[in-house]
């Protein structure tokens, strides 16, 4: 029994997946932030790659050209390193803006905002060499490795191919102008990036199906996890049934000592008893006390000791015992039996003054 409860078969309670959240454990794939990040460089650069090239080749011709009239003093070197940062901003900062925004977004759109410190805190038992000659050959490791292994085989595939269907257009280079040769050899570069993106895009779905997967596994409770948790979130059965025990006699306490204040306590004769008051502020006649049995009993001697009038109605105390709650006031449709009731007493405490 002990070994059945031990078995991690128990999905994840919310709580456990919020702390989890807190701690930064969520699935996440790597592989679609790398896969999109990719795509969007790629779609970037043949977007912006003519204007690249033609600023990054017009900055050239100027150096070179400056060279043989330029003397080579301080202030024309801190001009040149100007010059060229303010080059390299124009050309290559948006590629970068549009790489951190994708990024981001996809990042967000994998785990949603998370601020965590405790994956900041240092962990000593990382630097441990067993514990990390543990991790080396873990079954998370073998898994990583074979899918980069099986990535770099597919992705290596894809090139092989591409390669032997553009041997005709990758042997032309050689005979063409410069300027054709980089215009064809950029064509080509992102053709074979756009055919190894879309298979990056297929492995990474299925690498976030795993992690999701990967992830729950790694959140399953055993039964007496689970019993803990509701131990911890809902309190100790044992300790709440004493809280309710205690809970009882102070409200039997509180009722007993209302039974004084009522005007008449109806009876069933032995086996109910429903104390009742009214006043002229109320709007109907209000249920103090009520009982059965030996709790009856108890209504009605207290009753007695405190010179309460006890009127023996059967009928009235089986219909009112079930509908009313202490605190109540009677319901509408028994108005005209309580009226007589209290009536009843009230000429009979008139006759006794």
């Amino acid at each position: 029994m002990q070994l059945f409860n031990g078995e991690k078969t128990e999905e994840a309670t919310p709580k456990r997946k919020a702390d989890a959240k807190k701690k930064g454990q969520v699935a996440k794939s790597s592989e679609i932030s790398s896969a999109f990040v990719i795509l969007a460089a790629f779609y970037t650069l043949k977007l912006v790659g003519v204007g690249v090239y033609n600023e990054l080749a017009g900055y050239m011709t100027a150096i070179l050209s400056g060279l043989t009239t330029t003397d080579l003093t301080i202030n024309a070197v801190q001009l040149l390193f100007f010059n060229v940062g303010l080059v390299m901003a124009k050309t290559v900062l948006p590629i970068l803006l549009v790489i951190m925004v994708i990024s981001v977004v996809i990042n967000f759109m994998q785990v949603g905002v998370i601020f965590s410190t405790e994956v900041l805190m240092p962990d000593f038992s990382k630097i441990n060499p067993l514990s990390g000659f543990g991790r080396l050959f873990s079954k998370r490791s073998l898994v990583e490795l074979a899918k980069a292994l099986f990535k770099v085989g597919i992705i290596g595939y894809f090139i092989y191919r591409f390669a032997i269907v553009q041997i005709s257009d990758i042997s032309k280079l050689i005979s063409m102008e410069l300027i054709d040769s980089l215009r064809l050899t950029g064509s080509l570069i992102i053709d074979l990036a756009f055919q190894i993106i879309t298979v990056m895009m297929i492995l990474a779905i299925f690498d976030y199906i795993y992690q999701w997967w990967e992830h729950n596994e790694s959140l399953k409770m055993s039964k007496e996890e689970v019993k803990q948790e509701m131990k911890q979130t809902e309190g100790d059965p044992q300790i709440k049934g004493k809280i309710r025990e205690r809970q009882r006699a102070m409200a039997m306490r509180r009722m007993m000592q209302e039974i004084p204040k009522a005007d008449v306590v109806v009876t069933n004769p032995t086996h109910l008893a429903i104390a009742l008051k009214y006043e002229k502020s109320m709007a109907a006649p209000v249920v103090l006390a009520k009982g059965q049995d030996f709790l009856a009993e108890r209504i009605k001697q207290i009753a007695r000791d405190n010179k309460v009038v006890v009127v023996e109605n059967k009928s009235l105390a089986r219909a009112l015992y079930p509908v009313v709650e202490i605190g109540d006031v009677i319901p509408a449709e028994l108005y005209q039996a309580v009226a007589e009731v209290l009536a009843y007493v009230y000429r009979l405490k008139k006759r006794l003054s």
